[in-house]
């Protein structure tokens, strides 16, 4: 890598404060806020909307579309064809 012409890469905490989940990696995004993370340094943090603690394919919570029935509606509206 050539210096000079890259962001800094270092430790980050990205914050869902709708799951009160955070965690801890590195990243080249930057903030003005810090928090006080549970090894005693302070970070600076990103406050996100959704992460795996909200989102809900990974919460188990997601929405069942009723594929079946957009077929027929599909075929009704617009003629089988076949």
């Amino acid at each position: 890598m050539r210096p000079g012409i890259h962001p800094p890469y270092g430790p980050v905490v990205f914050r869902d404060k709708a799951a009160d989940f955070a965690f801890l990696t590195r990243s080249t995004a930057t903030s003005d806020k810090t928090i006080d993370w549970e090894d005693g340094n302070t970070y600076p943090v990103i406050d996100v909307e959704v992460s795996s603690a909200s989102h809900p394919f990974y919460t188990g919570q997601q929405r069942v579309l009723d594929t079946a029935g957009r077929v027929e509606r599909f075929e009704r509206r617009y003629g089988g064809g076949r």
